[in-house]
């Protein structure tokens, strides 16, 4: 290996060389697509599947759901979702044994497919405020090795 060599590879290994583009993470993008027939969930499966980067496009028509697994940019699914012509969104819902309880249904929460809540600040508070309460209470628990014990 000359000198040339080695300093591009050195220049490669810390990161110096801007010739090559950062790799994105394989992350899984659900979104809301309304879609009304056979034929629309195969329009949205095969504009999604031609995206540079997707492993697999899972469709469930029943629930208006679309899963995008690859290594893609989120935001680039949705507007790649939404060149189709067809209503689309980031998946709005969490399931519902997230939700701190007792959860007081909202109106929107209608619309959501069964086990699932409309997400929103007030139920994010709530799921935060519950794993802090989770934290606390196994402090005490039995079953954690390290728990505190009051005899």
């Amino acid at each position: 290996m000359g000198l040339g060599g080695t300093i591009e590879y050195f220049s490669d290994l810390f990161g110096s060389n801007h010739k090559h583009k950062a790799k994105k993470q394989l992350q899984t993008v659900e979104l809301k697509v309304r879609m009304d027939c056979e034929g629309c969930e195969r329009k949205v499966k095969k504009v999604l599947s031609s995206m540079k980067g997707v492993k697999s496009v899972k469709v469930d028509l029943k629930q208006q759901k679309v899963t995008v697994t690859g290594y893609v940019d989120p935001n680039k699914v949705l507007k790649k979702a939404q060149s189709t012509g067809k209503k689309s969104e980031f998946w709005p819902y969490v399931p519902y044994s997230l939700v701190a309880h007792p959860y007081a249904a909202q109106a929107y929460d209608k619309k959501a497919p069964p086990g699932y809540v409309r997400n929103t600040e007030a139920v994010s508070d709530a799921r935060q405020e519950s794993k802090q309460e989770d934290q606390i209470t196994n402090i005490f628990n039995d079953e954690n090795p390290n728990s505190c014990s009051v005899m």
